[in-house]
């Protein structure tokens, strides 16, 4: 039984599926010689590089497994998968704080313009040192302000968490029924059961201090120049969970109009080449789609991937 790991795997999942009599290959193999190349094995295993589309569903009728290290599925034609009889697996539990932790290391850095003077300090801050410590005096705390998160599943539910545990208000809506309590982690082994209030869209947007999206992808942007005009002034805007999402032109006048007052993007439109005004945007924080890339979250991801290939398989 061959399996492709297009997109790498960790070490700890490639030994499971090893020791449980597997090949895995973990040489990337581009997507355009996939319909060929595919056809050598029972399974592969990506992330959010590999498309499998139904073309390529089409092309390799022996396929029998499609594993996605990760949350999303939106790669993957995973009905069209399932009617050909194909498993399809995904992992939503494993690089969920790792997202959490990215969106506040943005929101942290937001509101004391740690991007912008990341990158003005190397250039000119022996020279205008001064100019920057007055520029760069105006940071708020988080602690106190209000959270909006559109989208509470898993992703969603871990911000929210890291949110009251440094004491901010959390404003929660999603589009399917969910439990509004949270288990709070306070350390020392003591967990705390914390009610979040829930809301809908609008008033979300109307009257959250930040807002974090974490919703699939959608057909049209969630947040553009309508919801923009509703924000309140000096809103900050994090996006560690699709491209598209947000309608970047929107935002860019948005950001330059003050409406916005930062806004932090770790996936983009354009992925792999995002549009250079928002890479060079002074207001913007930027990583590069890395939300789930730890080294914890991706040995959870490989550990996880692997039970359910070999459960699959060998059930």
């Amino acid at each position: 039984m061959k399996i492709l790991a297009n997109d790498g795997i960790d070490p700890i999942g490639k030994k499971m599926l090893e020791d449980a009599g597997f090949l895995v290959d973990t040489n990337n193999i581009p997507q355009d010689e996939l319909p060929t190349r595919l056809q050598e094995y029972d399974a592969i295993t990506v992330r959010s590089a590999t498309k499998v589309r139904k073309a390529l569903i089409d092309a390799c009728p022996g396929l029998k497994l499609i594993g996605r290290g990760g949350v999303g599925v939106d790669n993957i034609d995973v009905d069209y998968a399932k009617e050909k009889g194909i498993g399809v697996y995904n992992t939503p539990a494993s690089s969920s704080l790792s997202v959490a932790e990215l969106v506040f290391s943005h929101l942290f850095g937001g509101v004391r313009f740690l991007a912008d003077s990341n990158r003005k300090m190397p250039v000119d801050g022996a020279t205008k040192f001064n100019d920057y410590k007055k520029a760069y005096a105006k940071g708020i705390e988080l602690r106190g302000k209000t959270l909006g998160i559109l989208g509470f599943g898993r992703i969603g539910r871990e911000v929210a968490k890291i949110a009251i545990g440094i004491g901010m208000e959390v404003l929660a809506f999603d589009v399917f029924p969910f439990n509004p309590e949270v288990d709070v982690v306070l350390g020392g082994g003591y967990v705390a059961k914390v009610q979040v209030k829930t809301a809908n869209k609008e008033d979300i947007i109307a009257n959250a201090d930040f807002i974090s999206l974490h919703t699939p992808f959608v057909d049209k942007p969630l947040i553009g120049a309508e919801e923009f005009a509703a924000m309140k002034k000096g809103v900050g805007l994090v996006n560690c969970s699709r491209g598209g999402l947000i309608n970047e032109t929107d935002l860019i006048s948005a950001l330059d109009s003050g409406k916005v007052s930062f806004a932090a993007l770790d996936v983009f439109d354009n992925e792999p080449t995002p549009r250079q005004d928002i890479l060079s945007h002074p207001k913007i924080s930027l990583t590069p789609h890395i939300g789930a890339a730890t080294n914890e979250a991706q040995e959870r991801i490989g550990v996880e991937l692997a039970s359910l290939i070999i459960q699959h398989f060998k059930g």
